[in-house]
């Protein structure tokens, strides 16, 4: 095979199809930049996991004055029961389970909340005797909160114990939606992506129909007839894809590096990461060209 002629034939199909070409381009860019998003949000969502969910902890909330729940019939929290849940935690049953535990009384609870939720309302009205006393829990094992659960379950002087990996949950569960969204049109996107691919090859082909016909008189074979308008979609591919990676990139480097991890207290994704998914996504856009590509024109040279 000439691949002088077959690059030429190429360049060619591309100038003759310069607005299509740059179409399908676009179009390859959106939805590779809605994949990459996607890829990126699983590995942010994978990273949170593994730094928050090790952090999180288990609380044990002390009765109040003002609690309404079955084991808080008798008001607040005496120093008895205090000494108990702090004997339970202590015991061989639990210290298995527990890496460390520390009490927080009412005037910590109200510094923490009046820092929190500083220039609120909220602020100015509660006072220290309604915020629950409580022990905090670090678990070896986070999972296994549970077993903490059931200890104090309906234990005296406990208004509830909280793992606060399911307030983790929530926000990964939202993150989850985001992005199974972001796949969702990643997905339309692409078969808009193929299907246009598909339609400039045929439109390419249409125009030399006559030089197909000429080269199929002399001899010359499928392979060397398809080549070229293959090239023409992988070129396209190509671009787009490429295109799609540098902004993935410029999201990581000047949205996420750039403001997110400034202003919030959280791990991001970072570079690395995004060198890791742009691959990625060239691989995805050219084999999608080529494959409508190639469908195309083997369609249109049997017709």
């Amino acid at each position: 095979m000439r691949i002088g002629l077959v690059l030429a034939e190429a360049a060619n199909g591309l100038r003759r199809n310069a607005s299509m070409v740059v179409s399908v381009v676009l179009v390859t860019f959106i939805s590779l930049t809605f994949v990459g998003t996607a890829a990126l949000l699983q590995l942010q969502i994978g990273q949170m996991k593994n730094y928050w969910y090790d952090r999180a902890q288990v609380a044990v909330y002390l009765c109040t004055s003002v609690s309404t729940t079955a084991g808080c019939t008798d008001g607040e929290a005496t120093e008895e029961q205090k000494a108990a849940i702090e004997e339970q935690l202590s015991s061989d049953t639990l210290s298995k389970y527990i890496d460390e535990f520390y009490f927080e009384d009412h005037d910590q609870a109200f510094a923490n909340f009046q820092e929190q939720f500083e220039g609120t309302p909220a602020a100015d009205y509660v006072t220290p005797e309604v915020l629950n006393e409580t022990f905090w829990v670090n678990l070896v094992d986070p999972s296994q909160a549970a077993v903490l659960v059931e200890s104090f379950a309906g234990m005296a002087g406990v208004e509830g114990v909280v793992d606060q990996r399911r307030y983790l949950d929530q926000i990964f569960d939202v993150l989850n939606a985001a992005s199974y969204t972001a796949i969702t049109v990643a997905a339309i996107m692409l078969v808009a992506a193929a299907l246009l691919i598909a339609t400039t090859i045929r439109l390419s082909a249409f125009s030399r129909r006559r030089e197909l016909g000429i080269m199929r008189l002399v001899g010359a074979s499928n392979r060397f007839i398809q080549t070229p308008f293959i090239l023409e979609g992988v070129f396209a591919g190509l671009i787009g894809s490429l295109l799609a990676g540098g902004a993935v990139v410029a999201i990581v480097v000047f949205f996420v590096q750039g403001y997110l991890a400034d202003n919030l207290s959280f791990t991001f994704v970072d570079l690395s990461d995004a060198l890791l998914v742009v691959p990625l996504l060239i691989l995805v856009g050219v084999v999608l060209a080529a494959v409508s590509a190639g469908i195309a024109i083997t369609r249109y040279l049997k017709v």
